[in-house]
């Protein structure tokens, strides 16, 4: 009897599956915008996220129960956490408001600014070094964001507005999850869509008549809302288990190459060059904040290595 060797899963073919999960990942996000967008016409915004938070707990109820439902409800720092999971409920809230009044490349060019505001913010916050190169490319970053808006009286709308205010409720999230990385994702999760629900409920309960009546077909778009959402999470989150960051992470800015796709097929937008152009800058300075911090982390790993 002969025995056959294991089929060997190289770490190239893990990086190549991360690029792809990544890819996709994106994709189910910008379908989500796609359809989020086209819902708000419809639905209004808290009644939009509770049914979306909704269908993805009900989802995710398997990974729940496994995990233990003591273990997701009493964690380290709750205050913390209760405030990440506002931070993402005044995110997702802003977003959805926004693009109902916005098309989706202006919308999701606020968006990515997101890791520009948590590079200007991490040295008062989590008392992080930042230096004169990374100044220069948060500086740049801010100037895109100016110019994407556009600034006159007419630009500061309050769409406009709302996205950079649920931009920045993303970049503190993102802060928060930093101080956060030790608790496992499915509580982090569970925590994100418990505070979307409650914070939209909120929002119904603060205007019952903007429940519009709902067929079949209306829930269960609502419904896979938030089912995409979460597919597209898990796959990010996959992404970056098989795939080093500095690979896999700079491709969240093809984000923008489907907004802009998707807004002209679905929508009929066409973005107006100050976007562009500002959205060249935000993404430009977004990689260098990312691989110089990538950088930075390899120099201090080979000084611990060395000492």
């Amino acid at each position: 009897m002969t025995v056959q060797a294991a089929p060997i899963f190289y770490p190239t073919n893990a990086a190549r599956t991360g690029v792809l999960f990544m890819l996709l990942g994106m994709l189910m996000f910008s379908l989500n915008d796609v359809m989020g967008k086209w819902l708000v016409s419809t639905y209004s915004v808290s009644q939009l996220m509770t049914i979306r938070s909704v269908a993805a707990l009900i989802v995710l109820v398997p990974f729940f129960m496994k995990l233990g439902w003591r273990n997701l409800i009493k964690v380290d720092r709750p205050w913390l956490h209760a405030l990440r999971s506002l931070l993402f409920a005044m995110d997702a809230s802003a977003f959805y408001f926004a693009v109902a009044y916005m098309p989706l490349a202006d919308a999701m060019t606020y968006w990515l600014a997101a890791p520009i505001y948590v590079a200007a913010a991490s040295p008062f916050l989590l008392g992080e070094k930042v230096g004169w190169r990374r100044w220069t490319a948060i500086l740049i970053g801010f100037a895109g964001v100016l110019l994407a808006l556009e600034p006159s009286s007419k630009s500061f709308s309050l769409p406009a507005l709302i996205a950079l205010a649920g931009s920045a409720a993303f970049a503190f999230a993102l802060l928060l999850g930093r101080t956060l990385r030790s608790t496992p994702d499915t509580t982090l999760i569970f925590w994100q869509l418990m505070g979307a629900l409650i914070f939209s409920l909120v929002g119904v309960g603060a205007n019952p008549a903007g429940w519009a009546p709902m067929d079949m077909t209306g829930v269960l778009c609502l419904s896979l809302l938030g089912i995409v959402a979460m597919l597209a999470h898990v796959l990010v989150s996959r992404s970056l288990k098989l795939a080093d960051a500095a690979t896999v992470v700079p491709l969240q800015y093809t984000l923008l190459f489907w907004a802009v796709v998707f807004g002209w097929i679905f929508f009929g937008d066409t973005p107006r060059w100050t976007v562009i152009i500002g959205a060249g800058l935000i993404v430009a300075s977004g990689l260098f904040i990312f691989f110089r911090e990538q950088q930075l982390k390899k120099q201090r790993s080979e000084v611990t290595e060395v000492v």
